[in-house]
């Protein structure tokens, strides 16, 4: 084969490849539809959109308006519109589907209406997320598996015919689905046609897997992407001494790109090599935090992602003199 040959399929997957960059709540402190802890949802929306970020996700639903005339005014008077909505599912537990596809509902139709495509679906974690106290037991039983593969196909065939849009399953820190052979045996037991992968590279590297390594060896199921980073000291931490998810946070294992890891330049390159067209939403988990601290993270992060140079990526530009005061 030619060296032209050669380089055809890689021009090609460079004209098909776009990575949209955007940012979300959890960036800014938000976990919960409604917390006095929390940047109230009008200087989130006027801080995200002065970062120069266009794309966003809904967070909790009920963080922002759920009245899709109120909010599409919120969201067309700064320049910003929706990637997609966010939701908890417990389909692992027995007669779990009528309260799950209650919720999805609701995301499902916000979501629509402000002209989404995605709904990520987040699995419940096994322990409390204020306290910390386990809730039922940290690994799933084959006949729990079942329900989730069949629950999971099932939610998104049901999203995509009634809404017209494709879920994003999510593995998490202290749920059922986080660690890599965790992930594994859910793309396994799911369909490739209902239920591609929401791929948050902190979220993976937290216990240990290899973000590289399923980009490379899953591209067909990576369908969205959350972008983010972990401290390796303060998760090598928090997993000898078994602390909690939320307690983690508190102690920083969540960290600002690029001091901590995977690597994202070349998780983009990755991407953009395989030819994937797919959202990238920055997220930096902080609750509870200082509001006056995520801007400033969300800022440079914002510039960070744009000095990476790929010719796929769709990032935005600031619409406020704050990038350049910061």
């Amino acid at each position: 084969m030619s060296a032209d040959s050669d380089a055809a399929p890689a021009a090609a997957q460079h004209r098909t490849s776009r990575i949209r960059i955007g940012s979300a709540p959890d960036s800014w402190g938000v976990w919960f539809p409604d917390d006095p802890q929390q940047v109230p949802w009008e200087r989130f929306l006027d801080e995200v959109s002065g970062c120069g970020y266009e794309w966003i996700e809904l967070g909790p639903h009920g963080y922002l308006p759920t009245d899709p005339a109120r909010l599409g005014e919120e969201l067309t008077s700064r320049n910003l519109r929706v990637s997609a909505g966010t939701v908890f599912e417990h389909l692992h537990r027995p007669d779990s589907w009528d309260d799950v596809w209650g919720q999805v509902g609701d995301v499902a139709a916000l979501t629509q209406a402000m002209g989404g495509t995605h709904v990520v679906v987040i699995p419940d974690v096994w322990r409390d997320h204020k306290t910390g106290e386990a809730l039922e037991p940290r690994e799933l039983s084959d006949d729990a598996w079942q329900r989730l593969a069949a629950g999971m196909d099932r939610l998104g065939r049901a999203v995509q015919d009634e809404y017209g849009l494709q879920i994003a399953f999510h593995p998490h820190a202290d749920s059922h689905v986080g660690y890599q052979r965790d992930i594994e045996r859910f793309l396994a037991e799911t369909d490739p046609q209902y239920v591609p992968l929401c791929l948050d590279t902190g979220h993976v590297s937290y216990y240990g897997g290899d973000n590289l390594d399923l980009i490379r060896r899953y591209p067909e199921r990576i369908g969205y992407l959350h972008l983010k980073q972990v401290d390796p000291a303060v998760v090598d931490r928090v997993l000898a001494e078994d602390i909690p998810f939320p307690q983690a946070v508190q102690l920083g294992a969540m960290t600002e790109p690029p001091g901590g890891v995977p690597d994202l330049p070349p998780l983009l390159e990755a991407v953009e090599e395989l030819g994937l067209d797919v959202f990238a939403i920055v997220e930096h988990d902080l609750y509870p935090c200082d509001p006056d601290l995520p801007f400033g993270i969300a800022q440079r992060t914002h510039r960070f992602i744009g000095s990476c140079g790929l010719r796929s990526l769709e990032i935005g530009t600031p619409t406020t003199s704050q990038e350049q005061q910061a």
